[in-house]
């Protein structure tokens, strides 16, 4: 599965479709390993909710999975006997997606960005251990480079599992 776009290949191979890219664009990034997106965002295990980022259009969205696993240690509690993923955890996976989104937009200036509101979210479906988590995640608006707002969905085998709105502020 190829991890970036080539310009120069899309102008070469459909240049009546793609006329506005010059040869000496460099390619797009469309996905991130673990490793890249630790770079980004400041979380560490055991709150690092996302393991890749498998599509990314920049300034737009990003679309990253998590996988599920019963050695996580919210299971130990939540609940013995019936493991679910807490929602609150769900919602902070799908703002570290957000994040990516954030980070990579050109001229960010330097700081963290936190959760400055969370509206209509909705959880559809319990996400349990042996489950992959798929969380689509959309800017909608950003103001001053300082307050952004997002739409956030996670689905599970194409089952809606979560959506909401996330807010985020940045923090110096």
């Amino acid at each position: 599965m190829p991890t970036t776009l080539d310009p120069t290949t899309i102008s070469e191979a459909a240049p009546d479709i793609a006329p506005d890219i010059a040869p000496d664009t460099a390619p797009i990034k469309t996905t991130f390993s673990v490793e890249e997106i630790h770079q980004m965002l400041p979380h560490r295990f055991p709150f690092a909710l996302v393991d890749r980022i498998i599509d990314f259009v920049p300034g737009k969205l990003a679309v990253g999975l998590k996988n599920v696993t019963m050695n996580e240690p919210q299971f130990q509690g939540h609940f013995p006997g019936r493991p679910i993923m807490p929602g609150v955890l769900i919602v902070e996976a799908m703002a570290q997606v957000g994040g990516v989104v954030l980070r990579q937009m050109a001229d960010m200036p330097d700081g963290l960005f936190m959760f400055a509101g969370i509206d209509n979210v909705r959880f559809r479906r319990p996400v349990v251990p042996g489950d992959q988590l798929i969380m689509t995640v959309e800017l909608i608006s950003l103001r001053g480079r300082r307050f952004g707002k997002m739409k956030g969905r996670a689905e599970v085998e194409g089952k809606l599992a979560c959506e909401g709105d996330l807010m985020f502020a940045l923090v110096e």
